[in-house]
């Protein structure tokens, strides 16, 4: 049932990761449309993946170890989108933000295996 509720997002999430990588191999300054194509999809990847999330919860007891990879993923969301804006702003060192945007990305899809693992097993 868990790969049902989430195929929607796996594909906003790999077309998240496709505009993503089509802004870079433009570089900068980034295309406005394909950024906001980006950004959207992102967006909706998360609004669309945490409704079905927190709808696969409901009237279950929450294990604690799922607590963990689910505060992880939340702050690595945030962080993503962070990094992504002030990429595009321009305004702090490149570099850090890079690793910040690119670290993020590893450390959600973990703590999303983790934490699709942990709701399976629940």
């Amino acid at each position: 049932m868990i790969s049902l509720n989430f195929i929607m997002p796996v594909v906003l999430f790999l077309l998240t990761l496709f505009f993503g990588f089509w802004v870079k191999a433009l570089g900068k300054p980034y295309n406005g449309i394909l950024f906001n194509f980006h950004k959207l999809i992102a967006l909706g990847t998360v609004v669309i993946a945490a409704v079905q999330g927190v709808g696969m919860l409901k009237g279950r007891d929450i294990p604690s170890l799922l607590i963990v990879p689910m505060v992880v993923l939340g702050v690595c969301v945030i962080a993503l989108f962070a990094s992504g804006a002030f990429l595009s702003i321009g305004n702090l060192d490149y570099k850090i933000m890079k690793a910040t945007h690119n670290v993020s990305l590893v450390l959600a899809i973990i703590s999303t295996a983790f934490t699709i693992y942990f709701l399976a097993s629940v």
